[in-house]
C-alpha cells in the first residue's frame, strides 16, 4: 500500500468544493471535471472508445459520444458520492424505486441476499437508499492504492448506514453478513483474471468473478439483480430491482457455476446496452481474455 499525495490532495479539495456548493452546481462541476479528465486521459480514452465500438458494434463517432458521456457521468457520480452524507435524507425524493417487493421477499427467506449490480449509474446511491429504507446492507469495495482513499470510501458508506467490506481481505465479514440474513452488494463486472470463469459479456468472452456465485450456493442465498440509472434531467434516478435469478431446470441458482456466470453477465450486459454512457468503459473488462 502506497500513498498518492497528489491524487489525495485533489480529492480532498474537490470534496470541500462539492460540499460547499449547492447540489446542482456540484454536479455541474463534477461533469465538467469529468469531461476534462476524458480529454486529458489520452490512451485511456482511445482504448475505451475502441472497446465501446467493438462491444456495442457502433462506429467511432457514436463510441466517442458514449465515452465522453461516461466521463461526464462519473464526474457527477464522484461529486454525488462526496456529498452523500449531506444528501442521505433526500435520497427517497431523488430516486424512484421499482421492484422493492422482490428484495423484501428474498430477504424474508432468512438466508441472506446476494444483491447483484455493476459499475453502472450510481450504485453508491442505490446501496444508500436501501439502508435509508431500513434494509441491512453491506457493500464489497476494492482496496485502493492509497489507504486514505479506501478509508474515506468506507467512512462515507458507513455515514449513511452501509457497512463496508473490503474485497479479498474481509471474506469472514461477507460470510457473516449472509449468515445474519442480510444483504451483500456485489459488483460483478470486473476482470477476475485467472480466478474467474470465462463467460460472454456483451458478446465477448470475459473472466467473470465466481465468489458471489459460490456464496449463493453455499448459503442458499437468492441472487437479486438491481441497478440504478440517472434520469435524463441529470439529478434524479430510477432504481430497478428484478426477481431473483433461477437455475436451469429448477435447480437452485449457483449450483451450475458456469450457467450462473452466464446469466449474471447476460443481465448486466442488457443494462449496459440500455444506458451505455453510464457504464465504466474506462475499465479493461476483457483484458485477460480477448484484450479489447
Amino acid at each position: 500500500m502506497r500513498r498518492q499525495p497528489v491524487i489525495w490532495a485533489l480529492i480532498s479539495v474537490f470534496r470541500l468544493l462539492c460540499r460547499a456548493l449547492p447540489h446542482r452546481a456540484a454536479l455541474s462541476l463534477g461533469a465538467s471535471l469529468g469531461a476534462v479528465a476524458g480529454r486529458l486521459s489520452g490512451k485511456r480514452f482511445t482504448k475505451a472508445r475502441a472497446r465501446c465500438a467493438k462491444a456495442l458494434g457502433v462506429n467511432a463517432a457514436d463510441a466517442e459520444r458514449v465515452i465522453s458521456g461516461a466521463y461526464e457521468h462519473f464526474g457527477r457520480c464522484l461529486a454525488e458520492f462526496l456529498r452523500l452524507p449531506l444528501m442521505s435524507g433526500r435520497l427517497e425524493d431523488m430516486i424512484d424505486l421499482e421492484g422493492e417487493e422482490f428484495l423484501r421477499d428474498a430477504l424474508a427467506m432468512g438466508r441472506g441476499v446476494i444483491f447483484l449490480s455493476a459499475h453502472i449509474g450510481n450504485w453508491e446511491y442505490g446501496a444508500a437508499l436501501l439502508a435509508r429504507r431500513g434494509f441491512p446492507v453491506s457493500a464489497i469495495g476494492a482496496e485502493q492504492r492509497d489507504r486514505r482513499i479506501t478509508d474515506a470510501i468506507a467512512d462515507t458508506r458507513r455515514s449513511v448506514g452501509v457497512n463496508h467490506v473490503s474485497k479479498g481481505v474481509e471474506l469472514k465479514a461477507a460470510l457473516s453478513c449472509l449468515k445474519r440474513g442480510e444483504i451483500l452488494c456485489v459488483l460483478l463486472d470486473q476482470d477476475a483474471k485467472a480466478s474467474g470463469v470465462v463467460s460472454p459479456f456483451l458478446g465477448f468472452p470475459a473472466s467473470t468473478p465466481i465468489g458471489p456465485i459460490k456464496l449463493a450456493q453455499k448459503f442458499g442465498s437468492p441472487v437479486v439483480p438491481a441497478h440504478i440509472v440517472r434520469r435524463p434531467d441529470g439529478e434524479r434516478f430510477l432504481m430497478t430491482v428484478e426477481p431473483p435469478l433461477e437455475g436451469p431446470n429448477g435447480e437452485p441458482f449457483g449450483e451450475d457455476v458456469r450457467y450462473a456466470a452466464d446469466k449474471c453477465n447476460e443481465v448486466i450486459s442488457a443494462w449496459i446496452r440500455e444506458t451505455p454512457e453510464q457504464w465504466m468503459w474506462m475499465y479493461p473488462r476483457w483484458d485477460s481474455t480477448v484484450g479489447i
